[in-house]
């Protein structure tokens, strides 16, 4: 497999799991998880965001280096770190009850920042709330850029125009995933990624057309499962795979994320 620069742009948070059968805070976000699983899979990975000059702060930094993850851009804003708070159901579905975005609200990546964002053989933006100026910016350039539409921040962030890849959240109905796919390849996407809950997920360009079912397992906490599903994907279609190979690289990579709580392996806090 072809060693890539990958980088992950936008939220980090520390998830607070309010269950009382967790009880544990663990580092998280879209764009820190998709980042430590691309490391994981032995990528260049690198994290643009802002955290606070706060303990959650420092410990979001830690978390990334342990994981191979470079943090150089990663930029110090005065004001607190992000959170999550998260109960967890008893069939492992996780359920958002209050999100603080802190510092990653107002973040903006410098101009030295986007000049090595164009260095990459990839982007990934995740929450961002910068009315789809880095998307532009990067598309513009050239760059391979993806976005997480369905954690995006609000109706001004949720363009899709300028994006190499589309990833959403459709849920099982078969009529919504048909229509997040067409809306996102009428709007000049090159590959459309839609997510199908139990029913697994859809990859699909102009030409081309891969899907694929969920793998079975113990599920312990879905927290972070999107998220690992865009790096498995990225991981493979970026360096060349076929559509096929990387919604199955994605599926297993999801199913290994539900096995745990949060979005990757960590040393959790206790709440």
């Amino acid at each position: 497999m072809k060693r890539l620069r990958i980088a992950a742009v936008g939220d980090n948070c520390i998830d607070k799991f309010l269950s009382p059968s967790i009880g544990e805070a663990l580092v998280g976000g879209n764009a820190v998880n998709v980042a430590v699983h691309l490391a994981t899979l032995s990528h260049e990975a690198f994290y643009l965001g802002a955290v606070g000059p706060d303990l959650d702060g420092r410990r979001t930094r830690t978390a990334l280096i342990e994981n191979g993850v470079a943090v150089a851009h990663m930029q110090e804003r005065l004001g607190k770190t992000a959170h999550t708070d998260i109960e967890v159901l008893p069939s492992g579905e996780r359920v958002f009850l209050f999100e603080d975005f802190g510092v990653c609200a107002g973040y903006r990546p410098s101009e030295e920042d986007i000049a090595a964002l164009k260095t990459m053989d990839h982007v990934h933006i995740g929450w961002l709330d910068d009315g789809g100026a880095l998307r532009h910016t990067l598309a513009a350039a050239g760059v391979s850029v993806s976005q997480d539409v369905s954690v995006n921040a609000g109706p001004a962030n949720l363009g899709i125009e300028g994006l190499t890849i589309a990833f959403g959240s459709a849920g099982e109905d078969d009529t919504a995933v048909e229509a997040m796919i067409d809306r996102f390849l009428s709007a000049g996407v090159r590959v459309a990624v839609v997510t199908r809950g139990a029913k697994g997920s859809v990859a699909a360009t102009l030409e081309e057309r891969a899907e694929t079912g969920i793998m079975q397992v113990e599920v312990v906490d879905t927290t972070g499962a999107g998220d690992s599903f865009i790096a498995g994907f990225l991981s493979v279609h970026v360096g060349g795979g076929s559509l096929q190979d990387a919604v199955e690289a994605g599926r297993d990579r999801a199913a290994l994320t539900c096995s745990h709580v949060g979005g990757f392996p960590q040393k959790p806090t206790a709440l």
